[in-house]
C-alpha cells in the first residue's frame, strides 16, 4: 500500500461529520475514530511498518499509551522487532499495581507513539510517566495530527513530535483554534 493508498484507506474507514467533543473538551465538526482505521489489519500492518521505519539503532523499546496506542505499540514492535510496553491511564490498585505492562528498564531510548493528536494532553502525560520511570523519549510519533496544537504542546513539553500524516493530507480543513 503506498502513502495515497493508506491516506485514502485511513479516511474512508475513519473520517466522520457531525458534532463531536474531542478530549480536549474542545467541540470538532469532523472526528477521526482512531479504533476504526487501527482495527484493520491491513491499515494497522502499514501503520506499523511506517512507525518502524522511524525507529532507529538506539531506540530500545516502543511505547503505547492506552487504549489507542497499543495496537500501534505492538504493530511497530512487530515491524522493527523491537519490544513494547503499554503505559496505563492510571496505575492499577491490584495485582502488581504497574503502571506499565512490560519490561522498561531506566535509561531506556522509547519511541512513543499514538493515534490522532489535537492538543497531546494524553501523549504529554505518557510521557512525562515514562520519564519518571527513567527512560528517555527520542520522540513523539503519532499517526494523524490535526493540526491544532497538538505539535506546539508537545515542543514546548521539550520532546520532538512527529506525525505520519496531518489532516491536510486526509484532505480535511483542520479545526480552528
Amino acid at each position: 500500500m503506498d502513502r495515497s493508498e493508506l491516506i485514502s484507506a485511513i479516511k474512508e474507514a475513519a473520517y466522520l461529520e457531525g458534532d463531536f467533543v474531542l478530549r480536549s473538551g474542545r467541540r470538532s465538526k469532523y472526528y477521526l475514530d482512531k479504533y476504526l482505521f487501527e482495527t484493520q489489519p491491513e491499515i494497522l500492518a502499514e501503520l506499523g511498518r511506517l512507525m518502524a521505519e522511524r525507529v532507529t539503532d538506539e531506540t530500545d523499546r516502543i511505547a503505547g499509551a492506552e487504549l489507542g496506542g497499543v495496537p500501534l505499540a505492538a504493530a511497530t514492535a512487530m515491524a522493527s522487532g523491537k519490544p513494547f510496553v503499554i503505559i496505563r491511564n492510571a496505575k492499577k490498585d491490584y495485582g502488581t499495581a504497574k503502571q506499565f505492562e512490560g519490561k522498561l528498564e531506566s535509561g531506556e531510548r522509547v519511541l512513543l507513539v499514538e493515534d490522532v493528536v489535537t492538543t497531546a494532553g494524553q501523549i504529554i502525560e505518557a510521557a512525562k510517566s515514562l520519564q519518571d520511570a527513567g527512560a528517555v523519549i527520542e520522540r513523539v510519533l503519532a499517526v494523524i495530527d490535526r493540526q491544532e496544537g497538538g505539535r506546539e504542546n508537545v515542543e514546548a513539553a521539550g520532546l520532538t513530535f512527529e506525525a505520519l500524516f496531518t489532516v491536510s493530507d486526509l484532505g480535511v480543513k483542520a479545526s480552528s483554534k
